[in-house]
């Protein structure tokens, strides 16, 4: 009998669980960067930035306030960006403050909102630092993840300065007290001897000091958060899928041949709706333009995402070994994208038929966009094919979105709505009613239109009055300079036969 005891078992709960090094160790140093207290100016610019925006954009109509609160978040991260010269992220950056600049632009509540959502992922994308696909996927969530970090980033610093320096502290309290109310006190006395210096000074409203005040917050953290993310960036800005072995030539050329193939079928089969334009649609039997095109659409949105699925999972399986490879690679993925890019012409072509036929609308001409924003992306995928690197495309395709984002706030959507439509008023297309729910960005166009129609659609556009310098918009502006009759009258004639008879060819 053996004297040396057998190994005693591990019980399962025992075991702990081998942590990942590769992510791990990046997300411990991550949230390590919160244990250090803030830098004393960081503070400061953040507490500023909060008060400002705060008292920009509460209480106000958006427009100017909001459009230079997107800017001023970005006072921490703009110093240490430029330091670095990390000139992707700056225009990235640039990109969501002129989406912001958007609110300050047009009226239309549909494009303001799209141009905020659409700044805050760009925002998110630049601070987070994100280079790789999986980053810039994760960009939102690691922003948030930041937000959390730099709230107590902040707290150590506040408590830093007020730690031992009590006598300090209320010194500097009485200081801004005493300030306040000297200003307080000879501002009311200037503001009631002269009616125009009154003008310019704030009306304080006791009822928004809640609304400002979590703003203010809002805008404080969203700053240092820029800020600190920029300097401690996330562990997912880097993350990218594990490299996949290659695979041989012909296993891995079938498939994506017989896919190219396949797209260049259906693209030939479409050559006779560009061709044949509205022949071609009333000759299908049981398919109304509204099909048409929104079957047009879906071909579009899968057609793109299969294609950027299958050349991200291609490239990673491509053999590249030999020049040969690399020929048959670039001419396989390539006769792809170009193949889906006539399935990007094939659906314009049926919105524009779905256009010719019943006017503009908003839906429409925001699917328009997103149609040559998709075929945008399709074309960079070639190119990143081309030069056999695609390290660039993620933050490309971030910039493409934002840049047709605003293209398609300075097309003046509104506007070019009532322009297009008022050009088919001899053949009874002009649906007044929409036209008189469109935003004070349509005023100027409607301006412009012939009498009855004018008085009409100005009418219910409604009057736009004077504006405060944080809610002034342009387009309220031009609309109160182009002068909104006080009464139509004139009644717009045969509206509802027009619209009932459009209704019924839809």
């Amino acid at each position: 009998m053996s004297s040396t005891s057998a190994p005693v078992p591990v019980p399962p709960a025992a075991r702990r669980p081998v942590p990942v090094p590769w992510l791990a160790e990046p997300a411990r140093r991550f949230w390590a960067a919160q244990r250090t207290p803030a830098p004393t100016w960081v503070l400061a610019t953040s507490a500023g930035v909060g008060c400002a925006a705060g008292g920009l954009v509460a209480g106000h109509r958006p427009g100017l306030g909001f459009a230079l609160a997107g800017l001023l978040v970005w006072a921490v991260a703009a110093p240490n960006l430029l330091r670095h010269r990390a000139f992707g992220q700056l225009w990235l950056a640039s990109l969501s403050v002129l989406l912001c600049g958007v609110v300050a632009l047009r009226d239309a509540a549909w494009v303001a909102s799209l141009s905020v959502l659409a700044a805050m992922g760009t925002a998110a994308v630049a601070a987070t630092s994100a280079r790789s696909a999986g980053g810039v996927l994760l960009s939102a969530p690691a922003w948030v993840a930041g937000a959390v970090r730099a709230v107590p980033w902040l707290g150590r610093r506040a408590n830093a300065l007020s730690h031992g320096r009590s006598e300090s502290l209320v010194r500097a309290l009485g200081a801004v007290s005493l300030t306040a109310l000297l200003l307080v006190v000879f501002g009311a006395l200037f503001a009631s001897a002269d009616a125009v210096f009154a003008s310019y000074l704030p009306r304080p409203d006791l009822h928004l000091l809640p609304a400002q005040a979590a703003v203010a917050l809002l805008a404080s953290v969203a700053c240092a958060t820029n800020g600190q993310l920029v300097s401690a960036p996330p562990p997912t800005a880097e993350l990218r899928a594990p490299a996949g072995g290659p695979s041989t030539r012909w296993a891995w050329a079938l498939p994506v041949t017989a896919l190219a193939a396949l797209v260049w079928a259906f693209v030939l089969v479409q050559v006779a709706a560009l061709v044949g334009g509205h022949r071609y649609v009333d000759a299908t039997a049981g398919l109304t333009y509204a099909e048409y095109t929104r079957q047009g659409f879906a071909q579009l949105v899968v057609a793109t995402a299969l294609t950027l699925v299958v050349v991200a999972v291609a490239v990673r399986h491509a053999p590249r070994a030999s020049a040969a490879d690399r020929l048959v690679v670039r001419a396989s993925l390539g006769a792809l994208c170009v193949g889906t890019l006539g399935v990007v012409a094939s659906a314009l072509r049926r919105v524009d038929l779905y256009v010719e036929a019943f006017g503009l609308t908003r839906l429409r001409l925001l699917v328009v966009f997103g149609e040559v924003a998709l075929g945008a992306i399709v074309v960079l995928v070639l190119v990143a094919g081309v030069r056999w690197s695609g390290g660039w495309l993620p933050r490309a395709v971030v910039g493409v979105a934002s840049v047709s984002m605003l293209a398609l706030a300075a097309v003046n959507p509104d506007a070019q709505i009532v322009r297009y439509n008022a050009s088919a008023t001899a053949q009874g297309r002009l649906d007044v009613t929409y036209l008189q729910g469109l935003s004070a960005d349509a005023v100027p166009a409607a301006d412009a239109l012939a009498e009855p129609m004018r008085s009409c659609v100005l009418a219910g556009l409604g009057r736009y009055g004077p504006q405060e310098v944080a809610g002034w918009n342009f387009g309220r502006a031009r609309a109160r300079a182009a002068g909104v009759p006080t009464s139509s009258g004139l009644a717009c004639t045969n509206v509802a036969s027009a619209q009932a008879a459009q209704n019924d060819r839809r």
